[in-house]
């Protein structure tokens, strides 16, 4: 018969945050081939299109389109031209593949922040020099 004695107690928690650690690093193991698997499951059109609305929505908030008193705080015109020459690239070179049905909103949504631009910016762009014009054409 076997006993535990006060010295074996130390080893048995040792053990236990060994098996702990492992079965930690076998969770995060898992929870990273879930991801993969989530997004092989994503089809690209839904990759696209939700790039597109998180370029829209920065876009807009930087252009004080956000909700709330503050709004006008987040306004920067800088940044707003970077997200709106972004957006109008991608969707212009993705809408071949994305179909028109979903490219359109995106267009109109992106011709929004453009006219937006335009009409708070201080120093008003050639037409044509605004921003995303170099892909979309003027918007006036």
């Amino acid at each position: 018969m076997s006993t535990i004695s006060p010295d074996d107690s130390g080893h048995r928690h040792a053990f236990d945050a060994d098996r702990h650690e492992r079965w930690e690093q076998q969770e995060q193991a898992s929870a990273a081939v879930d991801a993969e698997r989530d997004i092989a499951d994503v089809g690209a059109v839904e990759v696209l299109s939700t790039a597109c609305v998180h370029l829209m929505s920065a876009a807009a908030v930087k252009l004080g389109l956000a909700d709330g008193e503050d709004a006008e705080e987040f306004v920067d015109l800088d940044e707003a031209r970077k997200l709106i020459n972004g957006l109008a690239g991608l969707v212009t070179a993705a809408a071949p593949e994305i179909s028109d049905m979903h490219a359109r909103p995106i267009r109109d949504g992106l011709r929004s922040l453009q006219l937006r631009f335009r009409e708070i910016s201080m120093v008003p762009d050639a037409p044509g020099s605004g921003p995303g014009e170099k892909w979309t054409g003027p918007v006036i």
